[in-house]
Formats: C-alpha cells, sequence, structure tokens
C-alpha cells in the first residue's frame, strides 16, 4: 500500500485541527493526528510540535482566501469589483467554515503576511479607483472604506459559521450593507445598486458548510435571539465555551486582515 504523499499528510492535519478546534473538547496532539489518520510523529515532522501546526493553520486560510482572491481582475465598474470581493470572500469562508474560524488568533505570527495583507489591499484598491471614476466623494479614504467593508462582511459571516445567523443572512444584508456605505461615500443609490447587482454573488456554500444552532429544550427557530438572551439554552454545534468569537486578529503588519496586538 503506498504511503500518502508528505503535503497530502500536511493538509489533512491542518484541516483537522481547524475542524477540531472548532469543537468543544481540548485540542490535543494525539486528537489531531487520529483524526488526520496519522501518527504523532507527523505532526513533529511537518510542523514541528503543535505551535508549529496552529501558525499553519492560520496560514492555510490567509494564502487560501488569497488565492480565491487572486483572479478577480478590475473591471470598469470599481463598485462592482467592490462586491465581487466581498463575494469571493464569503465563499471562501462559506467553502471551509472551520479554517476561516481558525484564520484569526492575535497569538500567532504568520510565515507570509503578504496572503493576510492581499485582500485588504484589494479592497482599498478598488475604492481608490472608485474616487478616480468619481463615484465616491474625492475625499474619500480607501482604507477607511476598505476597513468598514471587511468588519461587514467577516461580522456576517463569523456569525453564520457559529450558527448564531441562518445562512441566509449574508445573502439578505450584505448586499444592503454595501450599498449603504457606497451611498455614503457619495455614490448616488440608483448606481449603487446597479453595481450591487453586478458584483453580488451569494455563496453556493451556505447551505452545506454552516452549522445549525443547536437548542436545549426547544427548537431552533429565532435561534440568534436566544442565544444572546439564554446562551445555555442554545449553544451553535461549533462554540468553544469560554472563548470569544473571534475576539483578535493575526499578529502582523498593518493590514485590518493582520493587526498587531494592543500593546505589541
Amino acid at each position: 500500500m503506498p504511503l500518502p504523499r508528505p503535503d497530502t499528510v500536511r493538509l489533512r492535519l491542518v484541516e483537522q485541527a481547524a475542524a477540531l478546534l472548532a469543537g468543544p473538547e481540548p485540542v490535543t496532539l494525539r486528537r489531531v493526528a487520529a483524526a488526520a489518520g496519522t501518527s504523532t510523529m507527523a505532526v513533529y515532522t511537518h510542523f514541528g510540535g503543535m505551535p508549529g501546526l496552529w501558525q499553519s493553520v492560520s496560514q492555510e486560510g490567509f494564502t487560501r482566501l488569497a488565492a480565491a482572491l487572486a483572479d478577480l481582475e478590475p473591471s470598469p465598474d470599481p463598485v462592482a469589483d467592490l462586491m465581487r470581493i466581498a463575494s469571493a470572500y464569503t465563499a471562501n469562508a462559506m467553502g471551509a467554515p472551520a479554517l476561516y474560524r481558525a484564520m484569526f488568533d492575535a497569538a500567532r505570527d504568520l510565515a507570509d503576511s503578504d496572503a493576510a495583507d492581499a485582500p485588504f489591499a484589494l479592497l482599498a484598491d478598488a475604492v481608490g479607483r472608485a474616487v478616480d471614476a468619481g463615484r465616491f466623494d474625492a475625499d474619500t479614504e480607501p482604507q477607511v472604506v476598505a476597513t468598514r467593508m471587511w468588519v461587514q462582511a467577516h461580522g456576517l459571516v463569523i456569525l453564520v459559521v457559529t450558527g448564531v445567523l441562518d445562512p441566509q443572512a449574508i445573502d439578505e444584508h450584505l448586499p444592503a450593507l454595501g450599498t449603504a456605505i457606497f451611498v455614503a461615500c457619495g455614490d448616488t443609490p440608483e448606481d449603487a445598486a446597479a453595481s450591487v447587482a453586478a458584483g453580488w454573488t451569494p455563496p453556493e456554500a451556505e447551505s452545506r458548510s454552516s452549522p445549525t444552532p443547536r437548542c436545549i429544550g426547544g427548537s431552533s427557530t429565532n435561534a440568534s435571539a436566544r442565544y444572546w438572551g439564554q446562551r445555555s439554552a442554545c449553544e451553535p454545534v461549533w462554540s468553544i465555551p469560554g472563548t470569544p468569537i473571534s475576539a483578535g486578529l493575526v499578529h502582523g503588519s498593518a493590514g485590518p486582515f493582520h493587526l498587531p496586538r494592543a500593546g505589541g
């Protein structure tokens, strides 16, 4: 029986570590190795130990996101491009929700910080092109608008992948939030709506990748209200007791995808 390729083992360890991290039980070297169908020695061979594995989990998430956005070419409509970036971002997250949750951790440095900075740079560039095209006001700050767009996308996605909101919330709210930002930047409501319609595509992986809220003593209807009002009555399947949802971002450079820790 042929041995699995080293890169296959490495990727399997990364993906299984992310999946276990999204669960309620403590993540140990032995559990990761067992889930990946390999030996504990493989973790040391490929990552030098658990710290190296966690760094690689975050790195894999940002590398995949950068690759998903790399094929987006600028179009004559920079506002539609902003929504195309948002579409690719959400599709990437919904396609690998456990990995997405594991990307954002202020305690981990990345071997390739460019992968974390690339998505934000792409957003800021599209905002700058919208200013140059006269769609946004001349005093619009690309980094500020890019940050607001990222915050709204990340906020919705993390609420969906943790089971607080239903998957359709992304398609229901993100285009409207994008339109509001574009109009606030100086675009007309009509032009903003047209560009959003042209650039937005709902993530196809939503229905099969998102957790179903697991409620004790009741149905999952209005799960978000019970989640905030009575946490013990409705725990998302992927919740980690005592762990804030995306409490920090990855430690590194200046872009909001890769912020330094406070005091760091």
